[in-house]
């Protein structure tokens, strides 16, 4: 017969809350500004942008903190984030969730295709490939990922991006990003 899924999950009841999970259970916080949209910042390009978010002019997106990177470096063209696996990030199988290198590259392309924008100009990611290289654990050191643009026009926008060891520079993923590239709508 099969367990229950929900065996070792917390319960309520009359006392309130308790856990029946005899491994013990671990607990992660975190606290964030609400995001304020980049176009209500002023009229920056978006290099300028980047750069007052990495400086702390501008709140860093949630998404950071609850997942446990930031940005760490910008120029035209070109972002990175560095980020630290852990734990909390696992897939049932013991192993940081893909999910995780996704967001990572998806942060590292996006920004990228923002430092190359003009004033008034937003993207947002239609299309998103990644390839795994290797499983991350939770003592994987902090990993880098370098995202740089390869076109920016118009509607469009593409760029490529790797996540390497920050110490080592082994490589763990890779990927690309299709950005569609559109005028911001004033009072955004």
């Amino acid at each position: 017969m099969a367990q229950s899924a929900t065996r070792n999950r917390s319960t309520t009841g009359d006392a309130g809350p308790r856990t029946t999970d005899p491994a013990g259970t671990r607990s992660r916080t975190h606290v964030w500004e609400p995001p304020r949209a980049y176009a209500a910042a002023g009229e920056h390009r978006g290099l300028e942008l980047a750069r007052m978010s990495l400086d702390g002019l501008l709140p860093e997106a949630p998404i950071c903190g609850t997942l446990g990177f930031r940005l760490v470096e910008v120029e035209q063209g070109r972002a990175v984030f560095e980020g630290d696996p852990g734990e909390h990030l696992f897939n049932p199988m013991g192993t940081v969730h893909g999910g995780f290198m996704a967001t990572l590259l998806d942060s590292a392309l996006g920004t990228a295709v923002l430092t190359a924008l003009p004033a008034g100009r937003g993207y947002t990611t239609i299309q998103l490939a990644v390839n795994m290289i290797r499983p991350v654990f939770a003592t994987t050191p902090t990993l880098r990922c370098a995202g740089t643009t390869v076109h920016v026009g118009r509607s469009t926008a593409t760029a490529e991006a790797r996540i390497v060891g920050a110490a080592d520079g082994r490589l763990y993923a890779h990927g690309t990003t299709t950005c569609a590239v559109f005028a911001l709508p004033s009072g955004a």
